[in-house]
């Protein structure tokens, strides 16, 4: 345990020396032709913060939790910093408690790395904080093993790329804070259960936590938006495409390996049907992330020139209660909390967590 020692200096320094082996998150991107995006390795570095609170972990206590009141201040934004082009790929800012904790907040640039990739440094940067000489895990660039095909060709349906006419303002509905309420739900052993009281044995027995709570969750949100019963609802769920067969992606890779795999229904019977209608959606969008499917997706990127996915009554679900932020110990030991900080109007995500009470489960958002 380092005690006394300024928890800022430390983590810059180990920042600092992770970056000499992933020397591209010291760079910027750059934009070419048909939006397709670079990274120039600079060498400019990252954004890095320092500050103090008069405050202790314990009286933060639960407020720790998503959606986090005061992300603002143990997170700052840097004026121009917060670009995809041509800004600092990563902010990070050390809050000094007075109890002799402190928070780290971390702002990524998405388009060079995902969750696991972030992660990915954030256990070089721990490891060589508390003395080692290298990261155990050497970091992987490789990014063409995820190149679009020449030519590029979009074999699968992409239903969160299409173009959808919004007659209806759907998505500038979704899209305004004011008119949805950003709140937290723990869902332990006993909020599955009653999930799982809903739905037939034989069901239950094949589908995972992720695939229940997601069918749940979708349901219950189109119930609550009352969306007109022949409009047509998307779930995109983001699938870590890392370790599927025929794509090779190696350990210590730190690129972007996730894909959004899309359903659809009509409002009505997804709100009208059993439970199990959902779940078996869920499932089906989940068992369609094959290697052919990761390569049509990459191409449909190219072809249609980088696009958004679709807003218009979509519904995102990220997972991350297995990238492992809760495990990171610059050496004080493992966080209070670890995870990101909010959601967005369009998208959940799920992070692990453990009550006080010691009881273990998922925070959904």
């Amino acid at each position: 345990m380092r005690g006394r020692e300024d928890p800022a200096r430390v983590v810059k320094e180990a920042l600092g020396k992770a970056l000499t082996y992933y020397y591209p998150l010291a760079g910027r991107i750059r934009e070419g032709p048909n939006r397709k995006l670079a990274v120039d390795c600079t060498g400019e570095g990252i954004l890095f913060i320092e500050a103090d609170a008069d405050i202790s972990l314990e009286e933060l206590g639960d407020s720790m939790r998503p959606p986090c009141a005061f992300v603002d201040e143990v997170l700052c934004d840097v004026a121009g910093s917060g670009g995809t082009v041509g800004c600092p790929l990563l902010l990070a800012q050390v809050t000094r408690l007075k109890c002799g904790g402190f928070i780290l907040g971390l702002r990524l640039n998405h388009t060079i790395s995902d969750s696991l990739g972030l992660k990915q440094f954030l256990e070089a940067a721990t490891e060589l904080a508390r003395g080692a000489p290298a990261p155990s895990r050497p970091p992987v660039w490789r990014r063409e093993i995820l190149y679009a095909r020449d030519p590029a060709r979009a074999t699968c349906r992409h239903a969160e790329f299409e173009d959808i006419v919004d007659a209806g303002s759907a998505a500038a509905m979704l899209l305004d804070p004011k008119n949805m309420v950003h709140r937290s739900f723990f869902f332990g052993p006993h909020e599955m259960a009653s999930i799982k009281k809903r739905l037939p044995h034989q069901l239950v027995s094949k589908s995972s936590t992720y695939e229940l709570l997601t069918a749940c969750l979708w349901k219950c949100r189109t119930i609550a938006l009352e969306i007109e019963p022949d409009d047509v609802v998307r779930l995109s769920c983001t699938i870590n495409a890392r370790g599927k067969r025929g794509l090779g992606v190696p350990s210590g890779y730190y690129g972007n390996t996730s894909v959004y795999a899309t359903v659809l229904s009509k409002a009505g019977r997804l709100c009208s049907s059993p439970l199990g209608y959902a779940v078996d959606l869920v499932r089906k969008a989940k068992g369609m992330v094959s290697e052919e499917y990761v390569r049509s997706s990459i191409d449909t990127l190219v072809i249609k020139g980088r696009p958004k996915y679709t807003t218009v009554w979509n519904y995102v679900v990220a997972d991350s209660t297995k990238v492992g932020f809760e495990e990171v110990d610059f050496g004080w030991g493992k966080p209070a909390y670890g995870g990101v900080a909010g959601a967005f109007p369009l998208i959940s995500f799920y992070v692990k967590y453990k009550t006080r009470k010691g009881e273990e489960g998922s925070w959904c958002r």
